[in-house]
């Protein structure tokens, strides 16, 4: 007798973690993902024939064009992002090609990454407190925080940046959201052997620059993370190509442009192979801000200034996004969108207190 009830027990008890993960697995998943200060141009033009071949900001001139050279803006944009050009175009949408009429645009007036995380994240512009880079708790909550106070979400957010700054943005100790950014190393005690490899590594790889790693670890991280724990609010933020840029390496910008297109591809990839994922996950990309264009020596840099900074673009695929490629009517959109955007898509739009922002996408 005893041998049958401990069996209905075992059985009992794993057809309620069953359902409970069943239920959990409902819920729409979000992947928000941001390349810091990547240009419109380049993303709906490909390499700028006026940057490709100047000796001034390239080093081998004769290996970019033959990477990234390409006789047509369409041929270049495919062969610079594969996956977003090829495979994205079919199932989602990308906004932002000004030449099509197509606008997205900052509220902030700032023009540089702070603000400009800060809208993207919170749906605010708040220029007269976020006026700067420095590290500052973000007064502002995000809609990292927001999840995270949820019951649905609590524990199931987490956020992956390049920059050291990004704990601060996202006020990761007033949030409680685990923030891995900067030279972060994994940590916790069940630590995958690739987290313990990249541990090791990460140290040892020289940094370009000192509040910036390399987004290989930033990407490697955050995708052992989401196999690992399942977070159903995930958000990675690339940094090489603004750093990049402000270097006048016009030739690294593009390579990491074209690397970041091949790890977004590795990340919808593993949703859609991944069940706790698969065919409940939408994606939303987008950058902090534009950069120079008119003035050729202009597009290292941005900034209020600079003209056309405020530019910027915005891509969206996956589960109940509408299928409409390229968009190529006259539209307007802004950055504050993404985050009331964002809370609709975990159904906490009740939460969207002070954004003024209108959702992209429809209810779920």
């Amino acid at each position: 007798m005893k041998r049958v009830l401990s069996f209905s027990v075992v059985v009992i008890t794993l057809f309620l973690g069953f359902n409970s993960i069943a239920q959990e697995s409902s819920n729409k998943k979000v992947v928000l993902i941001t390349l810091d200060g990547l240009r419109w141009q380049e993303l709906f033009s490909g390499a700028d024939p006026l940057l490709i071949a100047n000796k001034e900001y390239v080093g081998d001139t004769t290996d970019l064009k033959n990477g990234f050279w390409r006789d047509s803006p369409k041929e270049r944009r495919e062969v610079l992002f594969p996956f977003l050009w090829k495979e994205v175009v079919q199932m989602g949408q990308i906004h932002g090609n000004r030449n099509l009429g197509s606008k997205v645009d900052l509220i902030n007036k700032m023009w540089f990454s702070y603000p400009g995380y800060n809208e993207i994240l919170s749906g605010i512009a708040d220029d007269k407190r976020i006026d700067s880079n420095d590290k500052i708790n973000n007064p502002n909550k995000t809609i990292l925080e927001i999840a995270n106070q949820d019951l649905r979400y609590k524990g199931k957010v987490a956020a992956f940046a390049s920059w050291d700054v990004f704990p601060y943005i996202v006020n990761e100790e007033r949030s409680g959201v685990p923030v891995n950014a900067g030279f972060e190393l994994a940590e916790g005690g069940d630590l995958t052997q690739r987290e313990q490899f990249l541990n090791e590594l990460q140290p040892t790889v020289p940094s370009p620059w000192s509040t910036v790693r390399l987004d290989a670890f930033t990407h490697h991280y955050a995708i052992e993370h989401m196999k690992k724990n399942h977070p159903e609010l995930v958000y990675i933020a690339y940094g090489e190509t603004d750093d990049f840029a402000h270097g006048g390496h016009y030739d690294a910008y593009l390579k990491s442009a074209n690397t970041t297109d091949a790890f977004i591809k590795q990340l919808w990839n593993f949703t859609q192979q991944d069940p706790f994922y698969k065919g409940n996950t939408v994606f939303i990309i987008s950058t902090d801000h534009g950069r120079g264009a008119i003035n050729l020596s202009t597009w290292t840099g941005h900034g209020s200034d600079v003209k056309d900074a405020g530019s910027v673009w915005l891509i969206m695929f996956g589960s109940g996004v509408k299928a409409e490629g390229e968009v190529s009517t006259e539209e307007q959109l802004y950055s504050n969108q993404i985050a009331p955007t964002v809370l609709q898509q975990l159904k906490l739009t009740e939460m969207a207190n002070g954004m003024t922002g209108k959702a992209l996408l429809k209810d779920n």
